[in-house]
């Protein structure tokens, strides 16, 4: 009888065991719980971080499986983050509003309340209109839609017309950097929709949960980013198992055999590149309201570039890795930019780490990449003894042919 895919991906069972582990152990010991050994502000800084290692499990897929290194991926973690905060935006407003005219002579209007509710999120770009993008905002359901189907659209959009045209390797990395920055410069246009440079704040104030202390509030994000991050971690863990994950990985060692072979390699690529971009907007939408505010800053490239970091740093080609990774920086970046590391003086020049981090993690990535291709993801193959299968002389084929031993090798 055939196993369950669970025993045949032990590591998957262990991941979701040790992600329960930590989010019990944080809810146990956080202000909400009245223990306090863990701040709200530092509940908050590991609900974001789980988020992060989603968006980097999404990076691992369509770059360390299908071999497509997406310098984008972030914009579809700022588009999800964008959409969800729309609807917290207009909602909170619309009760600051309500309550602001509850002792007025004459009960406003619908359209007065409407006016006074643009007039308060867009009267700093010199605006009280609704822009057409804010068509759904005072939908709570159709926002959600749209973090799904705004990032996978886009996705959509751009995949098709560069896999169709064939378009690989550092090609199609420039342009999916193209693409985000072209969405960072519209987004930062006052008359993009979206309040421009400003972006979309108060994000940490959810609509009728004003009672809700930010404590309990930030377990409740936790609790979701924890969620979120355990169900993407088994859906990318079956789409790489069976027959599916070995095409993307032959796709991404050598793509013009694959094709040989008869597989639409276009159709597998298009698949993961709008699958994990749906994955990243869902992480966005996550983000956000722990982080309380949105901008164009978000979405600027460096941010996918950072990303990639990430996995890299992590080891690419291992889903766990991926998350070691993004959790290792990003946790790692809040201590040293957050001024929780003392400088040193070295006579006439003082190290500040705020300012030397992003050298450090530059400098670190060209290591990696040099000495250590497998990341810290290799530091845990080594210590559970996991390694490639040794299939030097075995038959790779029905035929014995002469170049069986050097196959083996790649």
């Amino acid at each position: 009888m055939e196993r369950s895919f669970i025993f045949r991906n032990p590591s998957v069972l262990i991941f979701l065991g040790c992600l329960a582990l930590f989010t019990l152990g944080v809810t146990m010991m956080s202000e909400a719980a009245g223990s306090g050994l863990i701040s709200t502000s530092f509940v908050k800084t590991l609900g974001k971080t789980l988020c992060l290692c989603l968006v980097a499990i999404a990076m691992d897929l369509v770059w360390g499986y299908c071999g497509i290194l997406s310098l984008g991926h972030f914009a579809f973690f700022g588009l999800g983050g964008y959409m969800i905060g729309m609807w917290l935006m207009y909602a909170r407003t619309r009760d600051i509003v309500v309550a602001s005219l509850a002792n007025a002579a004459i009960p406003p209007t619908d359209q007065e309340i409407s006016d006074a509710i643009g007039n308060q999120i867009f009267g700093v770009v010199g605006s009280a209109e609704f822009p057409l993008v804010w068509a759904f905002s005072s939908s709570l359901t159709m926002q959600l839609a749209l973090v799904i189907l705004v990032p996978g659209l886009l996705a959509l959009v751009f995949g098709w017309l560069a896999f169709r045209s064939r378009v690989t390797g550092v090609y199609l990395s420039i342009l999916t950097q193209a693409m985000t920055l072209a969405l960072a410069l519209y987004l930062f246009q006052n008359d993009s929709g979206l309040r421009g440079n400003n972006g979309l704040s108060g994000l940490q104030n959810i609509p009728g949960a004003d009672a809700v202390p930010q404590s309990v509030m930030s377990l409740w994000f936790l609790w979701a980013s924890a969620l979120a991050l355990g169900l993407g971690y088994l859906l990318a863990a079956w789409v790489v198992s069976g027959k599916f994950g070995s095409v993307i990985r032959g796709i991404r060692d050598d793509e013009a055999r694959v094709r040989f072979l008869g597989y639409p390699v276009e159709s597998f690529k298009l698949f993961i590149f709008v699958l994990t971009a749906i994955i990243a907007g869902i992480a966005g939408a996550l983000y956000y309201p722990q982080a309380g505010i949105i901008n164009p800053a978000e979405v600027a490239p460096i941010a996918s570039i950072y990303l990639a970091v990430w996995v890299a740093i992590g080891g690419r080609g291992r889903l766990y890795g991926a998350v070691i990774g993004a959790a290792f920086v990003s946790l790692v970046s809040s201590w040293f930019t957050g001024g929780q590391v003392p400088g040193f003086s070295l006579g006439a020049y003082t190290v500040n780490w705020v300012d030397w981090w992003q050298v450090i993690l530059g400098l670190s990535f060209v290591m990696v990449t040099l000495f250590a291709p497998k990341g810290i993801g290799g530091l845990v193959d080594l210590m559970t003894g996991a390694r490639a299968p040794d299939r030097h002389g075995a038959d790779l084929g029905p035929d014995k042919g002469s170049l069986q031993e050097q196959e083996a090798t790649q």
